[in-house]
Parts: structure tokens; sequence; C-alpha cells
């Protein structure tokens, strides 16, 4: 990608007050995996980000292999979690490795950039799930713009989907601010059809409200699977 999602001023900004919501997650999704962990198979992560959630893989056993699309993200990520072998992965094209379990938080998926590209992202990963295989990641859903209703329109919606254009500002050494900008589109689909779309490439998914007790923002939803063995 020429110019990737999160560069390096808004990775760091994300890395530094995003943390809660992998901190949030991981617990449900460490549930998940314990038979993964048990039989020491893979956890291949996408969307990992600046590590936050591939920390707490590694913390508790599991061999991850840890993607994004984001050079500057990866750079963060092989500082946060050491022990994953980190690569770039550009979905919905790139390679996936097989892997026991498929994880991703923070929809990134949804960053892709129309339906038709998530869909062939979600078969990718079911394809890539070895047989008993878990699944778990997080899609924004259409109620993630209901949810907020008219007034949230201008402020960046397009039609079904949320565009944000963000200004960044990072802190010199020499006292000095740099300034960048970064505009995000967010596809919004209807998640109630992935179960039916994961079912074609032998994956058995649930559209969940969360992945254990943990409490989700309006419109995020959680997709439980496993593969046919």
């Amino acid at each position: 990608m020429d110019e990737p999602y999160y560069r390096r001023d808004l990775a760091l900004i994300h890395h530094r007050g995003f943390g809660f919501h992998a901190d949030m997650c991981a617990p449900g999704i460490l549930r998940l995996l314990e038979p993964v962990r048990e039989r020491g198979g893979l956890v291949l992560e996408i969307g990992c980000g600046s590590g936050l959630l591939t920390r707490h893989l590694v913390d508790a056993g599991h061999r991850v292999v840890a993607t994004d699309a984001s050079p500057a993200m990866l750079d963060l990520a092989r500082e946060t979690a050491p022990g994953a072998d980190v690569r770039v992965a550009v979905l919905p094209d790139d390679p996936l490795p097989d892997a026991d379990a498929v994880v991703g938080v923070g929809h990134a998926l949804n960053y892709l950039p129309d339906a038709a590209a998530i869909e062939r992202g979600l078969l990718a990963i079911g394809r890539a799930l070895r047989p008993g295989g878990v699944l778990a990641l997080d899609l924004c859903d259409l109620e993630w713009a209901r949810a907020r209703g008219p007034d949230a329109a201008p402020r960046g919606w397009v039609g079904d989907d949320f565009v944000r254009q963000m200004a960044t500002f990072v802190r010199q050494d020499d006292g000095s601010w740099r300034r960048g900008d970064e505009r995000h589109e967010n596809v919004l689909i209807d998640t109630a059809r992935v179960p039916a779309l994961l079912a074609g490439v032998g994956v058995e998914a649930s559209v969940r409200e969360s992945f254990g007790g943990e409490e989700l923002p309006a419109g995020l939803r959680v997709i439980v699977g496993t593969a046919a063995r």
C-alpha cells in the first residue's frame, strides 16, 4: 500500500490511547483459544496493530503469527510482543498461513474498500483455518450507523459507511509539534450474513455481542466459529 492506514504518528497515538479495547477483549478470546493452546496450535492474528492483543496471546503461551497492513503498526508490534512472528499481510489478496485459530480485534476487515472485499477477506480467513480451527474476530455491523443516529451523518457518514478525517499532533524532542492528517473509511456490513458466507468454506460461525463478558460499543459484533474437522 502506498499510504497505509496508521502511518507513524497515528499508529503511536492509537497504541498509547486504545489498549483498553484489546485488554477488555483478551480474556474472552483466550478462553475460546484454550483448546488451541493445549495442542500447541498456531494462532494467526489479523489486523494486529501495535501488538496490544498479540502481547496477551504470547504471554498466554500461544504461538502467534501477527499480521497487519501498516508497517508503522508492525514496527510497534515487534516491540510490544517480541515473541510473535510479525508480518505484513494485506487482505483480501495476500496469502495467509494455515492456522489453528484466526483472531482479530479492532474491526480490521471494515477498513477494506467495499463489502465485496470484506467478503473475500472472510473467505480467505475461513480457508486458512485448519480442521477444528477456531475463529474469533470483530466486525462493524450496519447498526454502528443506526446506533449513532442521524445527527452523526454530517460529521462523517457517507451512505452506510463511516469516514474519519483525523489530524495528529506529536510533540518532538525540541518541543515543537509535528502535524499529520489521515482519512479512514470504514465499510459497514450486515453481519447476519457472515455465518452463511463462512459455511461455504466449512466454518460454522455465529454472531455474538462479545467474546466473553466484555461490553462492546453498539454495532460492534463478534464472529465466533469452528472449522469442520
